[in-house]
């Protein structure tokens, strides 16, 4: 089994920036990738980002490229995600993902940190 703990979200103004943190625990070794997803009120939860967890390639959601950053602490098995320039529509549930084995088919989920974007 793999725990996985968020930090970082809160309240900030529209232009500001948010440091998310992502510490998993147990069984890591064959980590695969880590990421964010997003939940908003009554929308469907959305990737927002990823990292391969050998070779660190990233991938991002349109909305949030060139404006959020994940980076990854294999020492620590934590995953981090800066998010800069927000907006009010970032304003969401992060959730933290993990995927492990070859291939990434085990999922496992945080619990989830609040981000609001106030205008």
């Amino acid at each position: 089994q793999v725990q996985l703990v968020e930090s970082g979200g809160g309240l900030v103004q529209a232009g500001g920036s948010l440091r998310l943190s992502c510490a998993a625990s147990g069984r890591t070794f064959n980590m695969y990738s880590m990421g964010w997803f997003r939940q908003a009120p009554g929308k469907e939860r959305e990737f927002v980002t990823t990292i391969k967890w050998s070779g660190g390639v990233t991938y991002y959601a349109a909305s949030v490229k060139g404006r959020f950053t994940i980076s990854r602490d294999k020492s620590k098995s934590t995953v981090y995600l800066q998010m800069n320039s927000l907006k009010p529509e970032d304003t969401a549930v992060y959730y933290c993902n993990a995927k492990l084995g070859s291939v990434g088919a085990a999922d496992y989920w945080g619990q989830g940190t609040q981000v609001t974007v106030s205008s």
